[in-house]
């Protein structure tokens, strides 16, 4: 056999094996960061790229960011954003096609505030696509590659493994979807009542290893059965569904808020003392007041509640202690007031 020949061979029953390697990480786990991890490991192997990189598409911000990357400007790329658009990658992006560019100085679309960032140079680009039947989710891009060694059999494997990735990433989402759906209330959207004690008791863990407070408000409508017995069901989902984002939109991107059950909900606020806590509750309790719900359907209600507050460590140790704090807290205000906030050790807001 000549030499031509046996490398072939061995170039082929190493892409098996690869191919062998990436299969068993797609089929053994579900941790999407340790799958693309053996992906872009495999591609250095095969390819053996200066630099090499996955960027993922953020739809939201229409912007590429470097999810993994590897070699001597891994570091510097932490924090680096592209357009979509811009630069090889972001073209590739942009057209959902890959480009072979052997030489990037005489390519226009080609990004120098990269290589300018760090302290690299940049000759050849291999950059490829990774997507789904929908959209593009990101891109492979390869640094420096021989180019000599680069043919379409090269070009197939790179583009097979793209597509490993597209899986992986698009099985990663529908497990993502999937546990949203069991963690969230159908009819707010906020997280459920089951969330809340996982969601307590993490909070637990880290205040009391950091020294932290955090608070609870525990949130119960009041008068809400009126609106069911008046309205029907129909209006009394909408009405708690446009609560549900009231609360939400008072809150902190680190708070949380849940649908209890019924028309009861809870806030948690981490790293938020009492006085904090109140300011949140009294904000809540005020823009109830003056917020008008239902209005499509020509109704205008306008609705109250009773609030408890009550916070870790000061008032329980633990996620059920905290919750019937806050609970026989909002009681107090329910039995006497309404419209009002109880503060576990202090009684009602004067």
């Amino acid at each position: 056999m000549h030499k031509a020949a046996g490398a072939e061979l061995s170039r082929q029953s190493q892409e098996l094996t690869i191919f062998h390697d990436v299969a068993k990480a797609l089929t053994s786990s579900l941790d999407l960061d340790s799958i693309l991890q053996t992906i872009m490991d495999k591609m250095a192997e095969y390819f053996r790229p200066e630099t090499w990189s996955l960027l993922m598409l953020d739809h939201e911000k229409n912007e590429l960011y470097f999810a993994i990357a590897v070699g001597a400007a891994s570091e510097s790329l932490a924090n680096v954003r592209l357009k979509v658009g811009e630069g090889i990658a972001g073209y590739v992006a942009k057209h959902g096609e890959r480009l072979i560019v052997p030489d990037v100085d005489a390519d226009p679309r080609f990004a120098k505030r990269i290589d300018e960032m760090t302290k690299l140079e940049t000759h050849s680009v291999i950059c490829v696509p990774v997507r789904s039947k929908l959209r593009v989710l990101g891109v492979i891009q390869l640094v420096n590659v021989n180019m000599r060694n680069f043919g379409d059999q090269e070009l197939f494997f790179l583009q097979a493994l793209c597509d490993y990735a597209a899986i992986a990433i698009e099985n990663a989402r529908s497990v993502e979807k999937i546990q949203e759906l069991t963690i969230t209330d159908d009819c707010t959207g906020l997280y459920n009542a089951r969330h809340l004690y996982k969601t307590l008791e993490t909070e637990v863990y880290r205040s009391s290893r950091f020294g932290y407070e955090f608070a609870v408000v525990f949130i119960d409508l009041d008068h809400f059965k009126q609106v069911n017995d008046t309205h029907g069901h129909l209006v009394g989902s909408k009405l708690l569904a446009e609560i549900g984002y009231l609360v939400k939109a008072q809150l902190r991107l680190i708070d949380y808020a849940f649908r209890y059950g019924g028309d009861e909900f809870v806030v948690l606020l981490p790293q938020t003392g009492k006085d904090s806590a109140l300011v949140v509750a009294r904000r809540l309790r005020d823009s109830l007041r003056t917020s008008m719900f239902c209005k499509e359907e020509g109704l205008n209600l306008n609705v109250r509640a009773s609030m408890g507050v009550a916070t870790y460590p000061h008032d329980a140790k633990s996620p059920h202690d905290i919750i019937r704090q806050a609970d026989e807290m909002m009681y107090l205000v329910k039995n006497t007031t309404r419209d009002n906030i109880g503060i576990a050790q202090r009684g009602v807001m004067k």
